[in-house]
């Protein structure tokens, strides 16, 4: 017996056809949408590949541009299938082709599955990578003449002025490298030459920050030098006084910001899911009702639509009784060949 049957009129029939016609050309926006969404990210994460250490977080936003790519053209047949429905002869050429497409609908949405959860457990790998990323911006921060790293310093200034971040994890891991190069400092200075002797790898280290990290919103003028020497600044105390740099480690702010765009790609990809879902049934519904028609002649007749040709029992129990067929008819073909 099919499961979930429904009785079809030619009227049922034709709104059916119009409708999911309607439905499969927004499927294509949709697809639109995550294709210019998977460019976005992988623009956003271009921009700042300096500040990460790897490339693996590119695979989201490639399986997305895939994603929407496959999602324009399957909806768009989709479309010309429905549309052509109306028409008998225009019908019986898509006839052939109608299983196979539905069964590549069902991959397709198991990719769409596989992108969604990608979204949500990637962030992890995100997370780490800005975390190791950031560090070795920070260290090579200074280094503006070798080859390579020549813009770290400029992309780690926009970064944290556009994200109101400072430092890795705070403004005080600044403090412990040298972010100032060699050829900016006067080594004649006997102040100079004691912070550096003073410092067990010879670094000239400081509690100080780059002007990237002010805060432009607050009213005193920006203490990026001395921070933590109270005697440096008149009426100061590091310790009570609000600091008028950012104070947010800048992992934490592009986490944020990549871990906001990651989950709200992946609810877009469950709405697709969802909706590619409603497109598949009502395409086999439209199908089985022009299938069982009583005379394809005459089409004013009732006909049943349904959505499996069995119960969801009996569907499963002859898809597992056609795998274990193929997996034995794979053991006779490598049987033959060990006995040839």
């Amino acid at each position: 017996m099919p499961f979930l049957p429904v009785k079809f009129t030619l009227q049922k029939r034709v709104k059916l056809a119009q409708g999911l016609w309607m439905l499969y050309w927004l499927s294509v926006i949709v697809g639109i949408l995550v294709f210019s969404l998977g460019i976005f990210f992988k623009v956003e994460l271009r921009k700042r590949s300096e500040l990460m250490d790897n490339n693996e977080s590119h695979l989201v936003p490639n399986l997305l541009i895939l994603a929407g790519a496959l999602a324009c053209g399957v909806n768009a047949l989709g479309g010309k299938v429905c549309h052509d429905s109306l028409d008998p002869g225009r019908y019986t050429r898509w006839k052939p082709v109608l299983k196979p497409y539905l069964l590549g609908c069902c991959a397709f949405n198991l990719l769409l599955l596989l992108v969604a959860l990608l979204c949500f457990l990637m962030q992890f790998a995100v997370y780490l990578t800005l975390a190791e990323g950031l560090r070795n911006g920070i260290r090579f921060y200074k280094d503006t003449d070798t080859p390579g790293r020549c813009f770290m310093k400029r992309t780690l200034d926009l970064t944290q002025i556009e994200f109101r971040c400072c430092g890795n994890n705070n403004f005080r891991d600044w403090f412990e490298i040298q972010w100032i190069s060699n050829r900016y400092l006067d080594m004649s200075s006997d102040q100079i030459k004691d912070r550096v002797l003073s410092n067990v790898e010879g670094k000239f280290l400081m509690d100080s920050v780059p002007f990237s990290c002010c805060n432009p919103g607050s009213p005193r003028p920006c203490i990026q030098h001395h921070l933590t020497n109270n005697t440096a600044h008149y009426d100061y105390d590091h310790r009570t006084e609000e600091l008028n740099i950012w104070t947010r480690g800048c992992r934490e702010a592009l986490f944020s910001y990549y871990s906001g765009m990651m989950n709200g790609i992946g609810a877009l990809i469950i709405a697709t899911i969802l909706l590619e879902s409603a497109d598949m049934a009502g395409l086999r519904y439209l199908t089985t009702a022009l299938e069982s028609m009583s005379d394809p002649e005459s089409p004013e007749c009732e006909s049943e639509g349904w959505l499996l040709d069995k119960g969801v029992k009996e569907t499963f129990a002859d898809l597992l009784v056609k795998i274990k067929t193929l997996g034995k008819g794979n053991q006779v073909e490598e049987g033959a060949e060990e006995a040839s």
